[in-house]
């Protein structure tokens, strides 16, 4: 029998898996680098304009000062903008500015997936008569107004973060606001300056029929302060359902936990709420499993 010699691996690839074996190092295997292999194009400067199916990708951080419009604006159906983690800035545009990060206005299956998006009016619009649009795994803060504006069919926001919304003078500011399935998203951080009557603060107001906010964490809604009224989670829409969501005000202010479209329309379910003075939980039929505080 003929034997053929092994080659041992080189003692700088040996020693990390001994040691990990040994207990002395955890062991990860190694990260893979994202692929832009996917991209149609990419968004080398804002404004921009995409009118062309596929996935159009950010390769590093863009900002503008424009105080209207939008810093990319889809025009064309089947869009993904993937921005790889890369940051949309809008801060230099004041906080007057009038325009969304990004915007698809009667469109089709839009996605935006992966981006940073700072200091607009909007973060994202995805609004008007299209649908099927999916808003993933984004971060959203300091937005003016709202954080994510989506409408249409068949629409999903998922996993996202939206941080500090509002800090100005409107009556009413919504961190997540849209027709869609609002599933373990982070809302944290919202105020107003605006000295009127009731303010209002929605952390996540949904609408549709069959839609639910699951998994979604609110917190951070600053009505101690001013004369604002709180919301962590609405529903307007039929059949709805809002479950294993955690909503809270610290200090404890006015306003409502979960808020449903009336009884025998709206199911809640296993929620924990906290620190709303006025109703943790209202016009919403009680499943089980609801802890309110």
């Amino acid at each position: 029998m003929i034997e053929i010699p092994m080659k041992k691996p080189p003692m700088r690839l040996l020693a990390p898996c001994l040691l990990a074996l040994a207990g002395l190092l955890p062991w990860h295997p190694a990260p893979a680098a994202e692929s832009l292999d996917s991209c149609a194009g990419f968004i080398d400067a804002v404004p921009a304009t995409i009118t062309r199916q596929g996935t159009w990708c950010l390769r590093h951080d863009l900002s503008t000062a424009v105080a209207s419009g939008a810093a990319i604006t889809v025009a064309a159906n089947n869009v993904a903008i993937d921005c790889n983690h890369f940051k949309l800035g809008g801060l230099a545009a004041g906080d007057g500015s009038t325009t969304v990060g990004i915007k698809a206005t009667n469109r089709q299956n839009a996605s935006v997936r992966h981006c940073a998006i700072r200091g607009f009016h909007t973060g994202i619009d995805l609004t008007g008569s299209g649908g099927g649009h999916l808003v993933e795994d984004n971060r959203i803060d300091q937005s003016l107004v709202y954080g994510i504006r989506v409408s249409g069919d068949h629409n999903r926001v998922h996993g996202n973060r939206v941080f500090d919304t509002g800090g100005v003078a409107v009556s009413s500011i919504y961190a997540i606001w849209g027709t869609a399935d609002m599933i373990d998203n982070i809302v944290s951080g919202m105020t107003t300056t605006y000295a009127g009557s009731d303010p209002q603060l929605y952390g996540i107001f949904f609408f549709g029929n069959g839609t639910r906010a699951h998994g979604n964490r609110v917190r951070g809604q600053r009505v101690a302060n001013t004369n604002a009224e709180a919301t962590g989670v609405r529903a307007g829409g039929v059949r709805q359902s809002i479950s294993g969501n955690h909503v809270a005000v610290v200090p404890a202010g006015e306003g409502w936990g979960l808020v449903g479209a009336g009884a025998g329309t709206t199911f809640c379910r296993d929620n924990h709420v906290a620190g709303y003075v006025f109703d943790g939980l209202r016009d919403c039929d009680d499943k089980g499993g609801n802890a309110i505080h």
